[in-house]
Order: structure tokens, then sequence, then C-alpha cells
């Protein structure tokens, strides 16, 4: 028998809004509310809020946290000064990916990691068991938080109207902690997941629904509403995010996805450093692409990629772009492709033709 899927602390909040639940990851979740069409260009022209309570969080305390996040993470994180996050892959000896996350540094000895849903008790194991003899801890906080996001050009209009912290302030991947719509420890960072302006909000579960309908409330006028993973997926692929489990993964390494600029080869040693540098030294086997279609047909995860007769890949996300009103999506092609101009893609047996992007759709 299958487990049954987890809840968010605003599920009550998402079947009041008419939401339309899916199991993502474990979790009940919201995938749209009045569409996914609409959500998308609300975060593009005005904002939008998402739960994302169903995300993991880790707090790694003790006199060797630094070091010790440094040692098994492909960015360099002991340089990174309190009030500060920075984006960084776990990867496994071999290069593959255990994950993508980003870390939040509250001082000298004590930070916290989100996590992605699907990974977020492997990734608390992964870390644990690499602790050896380093003086530092590996807390489960998954349970004490929820998370929100407001995205979209009045995200930070919007959120000024439910907080005292001066927004401003905080700069790209920067954060302040304090009250947000009554609710005192949140965590307010300037980062996000949909290539739009934003905020992502850390905040004491018990909290959630009481700041979201405060931030719903006073946003509404501004043209606020709230967003489900039909939306964050087509707004993270226009802006060229990955997605563990299609971009990156335990057979993508951070170099094939085109995420070297995450691993610091400065750094003398980390798990999976030899590995990733013989593929950025001598090159992947195979690279992660951004692509269009002028075919109103989408790409789907798994279709085969074509450069004449031969498959030289595969499919790994698909969508369609609200913005610019045509399919796009990404692909894992062998090595001397990835800059080709004659690919092509199947889709129910007839082959399409590719339109490489080598910048994301949306900036």
């Amino acid at each position: 028998m299958s487990e049954p899927l987890a809840r968010t602390p605003l599920y009550d909040l998402h079947a009041e809004l008419g939401a339309r639940l899916v199991p993502f990851a474990g979790w009940e979740m919201p995938v749209q509310y009045t569409g996914i069409i609409e959500e998308h260009m609300a975060v593009r022209k005005t904002a939008g809020l998402f739960d994302v309570s169903h995300m993991g969080e880790a707090r790694i305390r003790g006199r060797d946290a630094a070091a010790f996040l440094d040692r098994i993470m492909t960015n360099e994180l002991s340089t990174l000064k309190p009030g500060a996050a920075r984006y960084t892959l776990m990867c496994q000896p071999d290069g593959g990916c255990v994950d993508d996350l980003i870390v939040y540094r509250f001082s000298e000895t004590e930070f916290l990691i989100c996590l992605n849903a699907s990974n977020a008790q492997k990734d608390i194991a992964w870390m644990r068991s690499l602790i050896g003899t380093a003086k530092v801890e590996v807390l489960d906080e998954c349970a004490a938080w929820a998370q929100l996001a407001i995205q979209g050009p009045l995200a930070e209009q919007i959120l000024a109207l439910t907080t005292t912290l001066p927004l401003a302030t905080i700069r790209r991947f920067g954060f302040l902690v304090g009250e947000v719509a009554g609710a005192s420890g949140c965590v307010v960072s300037r980062t996000g997941y949909t290539g739009s302006a934003g905020f992502e909000i850390y905040l004491p579960a018990a909290s959630a629904t009481q700041v979201a309908r405060a931030l719903l409330a006073a946003g509404k006028p501004h043209g606020l509403i709230p967003a489900g993973l039909g939306a964050r997926d087509s707004l993270r692929l226009e802006a060229g995010y990955p997605l563990y489990g299609h971009e990156i993964s335990e057979r993508i390494s951070p170099i094939q996805a085109g995420l070297g600029w995450t691993v610091k080869f400065t750094k003398a040693q980390f798990v999976g450093r030899e590995a990733l540098r013989r593929q950025a030294e001598g090159g992947p086997p195979s690279s992660v692409i951004m692509f269009s279609l002028a075919d109103r047909r989408i790409a789907r995860q798994g279709a085969t990629v074509f450069a004449g007769d031969t498959a030289v890949g595969e499919v790994l996300s698909g969508t369609l772009s609200p913005v610019l009103n045509k399919p796009i999506g990404t692909a894992l092609v062998a090595a001397g492709f990835a800059s080709s101009t004659e690919l092509t893609v199947d889709i129910r047996g007839t082959r399409l033709p590719l339109h490489v992007s080598v910048e994301p759709f949306v900036k």
C-alpha cells in the first residue's frame, strides 16, 4: 500500500481558494487555481504567491559547519557572509548530483539549507553520513518550517505592506530575519525560482495560513493571485532553471547541466571534485540544451532527439511558454550536438525541428 500524501499547513486554504490538487514528490500540492497561463502571466506582470512548504530544511550547526559544507558541496560556503545565501550542489563521488540547494548563513557556526522536496530525507542522511570527525550537527527541521514565495515585479511593494523589514536593503541572495504579518522569526530572502523579481519567506509552520491570508489580502488590489506548481514549472523553464530529476540528477552532473559556475575547483577537496574536474577539462559525455519549437505540440520528458536518423538524446522537460506563446524545453544530447542546428524531436511519430537557445528565454 502506498504512503498517504503529505499536506502543507496551507492545505485548507488551497481548498478554500479552489485549487486543483495533485500528487507531487509525496505531497498533495496545488497545480493551479484559476489557470496556469493566468498565474504565469501574473508573476511576469504583477505578482503571484506560491506555497512551497513541501521543500525541506536542514540546520547545520557547529564549530566546523563552514568547513564541513565546503567539503560536501561544490560551491564555496566558507566565504559566505552572515545574512547572505548561495546556490550550490551536492554531488556523488562520480559527479552525479545528489541535489541542488540554497544555503543561508546565519552566523559563523550556523547555516540553514533549503532542500528539494523529493530529496529532503535523502539529503539529510547523505550529509550525516559525511560528518566523520567534524564538530557539526545536521538537524532535520522540515516539519518546523513553511515556505511562501511571492514573485513578480510588484512583489516587494506588496510584501512591504505586511512587514517593517527594510526590504529595499536586501540584495539578491541576501536575507533578513523578522516579523511578517504578525508572525515573528520569518526569514525573508531575495531569491526565487521564476526568473521574476521577488522574495521567498521561511516561516514557522503554525504561522503559514495567517501570513498567506495577509499577503493575498494586501496584494489583491495590486493584482496578486495565488499560483500553483504548473506556473512554477513554466516560469522556471522560461528562466532556464533546472529541476531535480530533469536537468540535474544522479546521472546528470553540474558540468553537463551548464552549472559549472557553481563548482569551485579552487577548493582542494570536495565530494565529486576529481570526476567533475575530468569532465570540465575533457568535456562531458553529454550536455543539457534549451530549445523551442515552431510547432504547437509540446515535447514531453523522454521524447527522443535526433541528428539526422541517429538518436542523440532525450527531452528532459517541456511546456508551453506563455510569454513566447510557443513550446519550450530542455534536452540531454550527446557531446558534439549541443550547438547543432539540425536536431529534431520525435513527438508521436512526427519529427519536428528543435531551435536551440544558448540564453534563457526570459531574463
